[in-house]
Order: C-alpha cells, then structure tokens, then sequence
C-alpha cells in the first residue's frame, strides 16, 4: 500500500505548467518520484520553474521545454524532446487553456469562440494523439485532461469556456474506451474556483466569489497545491482501475451545500 502513489521512473507532460494548477501538479508529481517536463509557451518562466523543483529535491527531477498549446509542430516538438532526452512519456496532463473572452455569448466574436476551441479542445487531442502510441505499444500510460467543474453547470460570462470544457470532458470518455484495451487510461480533473491568475477575473469579483462559496461546502474557494493530489491519484497506481472519470475538486460547490 506504500507505493501506491509511488511515481519513481515515471516521466510526466504537465502543459500550463510554469505558473498555477500546472505548476502545482508538476510540483505534486516531482514530490512524488516522477520526472517532470515543465511546459508553458516562455522558455524563461518554465526554466524557473524547474530550477525550483530540481533545487527543492537536491537533485534533476523537471526539465524545461516551451510550447504554446496553439502551435502543432510545437507541441510535437515539445513531445519528440521529451522522449529524446528522457526516453519515454508515461503521464501527460493537459493542462493549458485559453479564454480571452468574459462576458454573454452574444458578445463573442467568431475568432474568440475558436480560439477557446482550439485551445481546450483541438490542441488537448493533438498532444493526445502525439504521446499516446508509445504508451499503447508499452501496454501502459495515464492521461489527464484539466477541464472544470465549467463543464458541469452554466455561467452567463464564460459560457464559451464552459463549452470547450464540456467538450474536454466527451474527449476524456471517447479516448478512454479507444485506449482501455490496449491498458491506457485518460481522465479528468474537473476544478471549481481556484485562485490563479488564470481565474482572477472570477475570484476578485466580490459578487461571483460570494455566490460560489455560500453554496460551496467548504465556504471557500480552492488553492492551487490542492489540486495536485487528485493528479498524483489519477496519475498512480492508486488509479489502475480508474478511467473515462471526471474528479471534481471543488470544495463541495457543484452540489449546492448550503442553499
């Protein structure tokens, strides 16, 4: 029972890395034995990020290799470096997303909704489809896709976003019944709100903050670090019979504790 979350000789993908839930999944996964690559589109900022893991562990435990989610031969890139330095891919977590669009859907221009699209869907399918055969030839492998508990409900301001991740959980289901015979399993993280970057628009307005955490159980928003354990889970040994899922991670908001 002591190595079921035991991640030594893995070698892990974590997109959106450099900052975030990203960030905190790799940390998660490095803690936890695995060699992670570090990956956001600044080589910079992913370089920080991996000094930071390497020196908190005393020893090479993440690597650096930019990417941005929106350019294919990037992302194959980013997977033909992995394998060439580290030799294989066992986890990929497609973490990265885009949404630069806040507001009623009637606002949305044509380029907006496909670039939401593209990035949170198209892209988590090609990086699928670039790591995946190695991991179905070895009989092995876990991916996971960070979606939202978006995917789940509605919202009057990100309703394009919620799309795309509704979408990302469909993806999860319909790659997991292709790749569950060859012994590759795919899930996904659905997150509530959570204080990053990513969500500030959401978090720092008193009125949404305020209707999510009175109906939440907990009566509180999420923090990034608490979302790497539900990683590490999906990731391990502890998961071998887990796939086509959704975890949702959100302080018991989803269900409407509290109304």
């Amino acid at each position: 029972m002591s190595h079921l979350f035991d991640l030594t000789g893995k070698v892990a993908i974590v997109t959106g890395s450099s900052r975030g839930i990203g960030r905190a999944i790799a940390e998660g996964l490095a803690h936890h034995g695995a060699m992670v690559v570090i990956s956001s589109r600044k080589q910079d900022a992913c370089e920080d990020v991996a000094k930071a893991i390497n020196d908190a562990h005393g020893e090479e435990r993440a690597i650096a290799i930019a990417a941005s989610i929106s350019d294919k031969q990037a992302l194959q890139a980013l997977v033909d470096e992995t394998k060439q330095r580290l030799g294989k891919i066992d986890i990929l977590v497609c973490n990265a997303a885009s949404n630069p669009y806040y507001g009623p859907m009637g606002g949305i221009t044509d380029d907006q909704f496909r670039k939401i699209l593209d990035n949170n869907v198209i892209a988590n399918h090609w990086l699928v489809q670039m790591a995946a055969p190695d991991m179905l030839e070895r009989g092995d492998g876990s991916i996971i896709i960070v979606s939202s508990v978006g995917g789940l409900t509605s919202s009057a301001v990100i309703g394009a976003y919620n799309i795309s991740k509704a979408a990302d959980l469909q993806l999860v289901r319909n790659l997991a019944a292709e790749f569950g015979p060859k012994g590759v399993r795919v899930n996904a993280i659905a997150p509530g709100l959570v204080r990053t970057d990513f969500a500030r628009a959401l978090w720092e307005n008193p009125e949404i903050l305020k209707r999510v955490t009175s109906v939440a159980a907990l009566k509180r928003i999420g923090e990034p670090k608490e979302l790497a354990g539900a990683a590490i889970f999906l990731a391990s040994g502890a998961a071998s019979f887990v796939t086509g899922q959704t975890l949702i991670v959100d302080g018991g908001s989803t269900f409407g504790a509290g109304l």
